[in-house]
């Protein structure tokens, strides 16, 4: 996907007969284009913003992300939730999926889990791999008293096949644990090892566990220095104490200085 973005207007040093003026068009990747947005947020939250209130679906969902994140504009959790219910209201997946975030953590609403998951069927009906791992999230914890571990596993299922690295572990867990028939723990190891790959810092956390297990010290002191350095605060706290109790002197004296907070994805 490409974005057309009118630059300027140029006079012609030769004018084609009737026009003096002809619009320049640059033409970047998308990539190139959500880069240079990164780099100057105020402008980005302008153009996006005007896009919104012009009626365009997905920048009325990137706004709703900004507000959140507060990207180029003060953070604004009820703006944000506004504009993602004007994008639901065209079925838009993602927007469907971000009302349903909205309720479920308690972002300028109180929280319901209920509603939460009446918002994330609409979107993983659709397909969306995002509210299908939420969505059979809350289906396995229970929130709301709506619990199917069995509905939850296929929808987990479906999201990392989709390639959702928090969905694939949870099936970690689901298998490690025996939520459905018995424990499968080479099952869990190649779920935690897919998580880890894809980015997931439990799932890096996870399969470091098992590389221990197996003997595999060196990489697993690897992973679980690549977990401490993207989990949030708390996470990185809690898990650095169970390291301090580890039987393996080497896992034990693993330390970490902490980079600046980091937030959980919003998705």
């Amino acid at each position: 996907m490409q974005h057309d973005l009118i630059d300027e207007d140029f006079e012609l040093s030769i004018p084609e007969p009737g026009a003096r003026y002809q619009p320049l068009y640059i033409r970047e990747t998308e990539e190139g284009f959500a880069l240079r947005l990164t780099r100057d947020p105020e402008t980005a939250a302008r153009h996006v913003r005007s896009e919104a209130v012009n009626g365009s679906v997905k920048a009325q969902v990137a706004w709703g992300y900004m507000l959140l994140d507060g990207h180029g504009v003060e953070r604004d959790a009820e703006a944000a939730l506004r504009w993602f219910r004007i994008a639901a209201h065209s079925g838009n997946a993602d927007a469907l999926n971000m009302v349903g975030r909205c309720y479920e953590c308690g972002w300028a609403v109180a929280a319901d889990p209920d509603e939460a998951i009446r918002w994330f069927r609409l979107a993983a009906d659709k397909g969306h791999a995002w509210a299908l791992y939420n969505l059979g999230k809350l289906l396995a914890r229970g929130h709301g008293g709506n619990r199917d571990p069995r509905v939850a596993l296929s929808l987990l299922v479906s999201a990392a096949r989709r390639g959702v690295p928090k969905a694939m572990n949870m099936l970690g867990r689901f298998r490690e644990d025996g939520v459905i028939g018995a424990p499968k723990p080479q099952a869990a190891a190649r779920w935690f090892a897919l998580a880890a790959q894809r980015g997931c810092f439990r799932g890096q956390f996870h399969h470091a566990r098992y590389l221990v297990a197996f003997g595999r010290i060196d990489e697993a002191e690897k992973w679980f220095r690549a977990s401490l350095a993207q989990a949030p605060d708390k996470y990185r706290r809690d898990a650095l104490a169970m390291l301090r109790s580890h039987p393996v002197e080497k896992i034990r004296r693993i330390d970490f200085d902490a980079p600046p907070t980091v937030q959980e994805p919003r998705a």
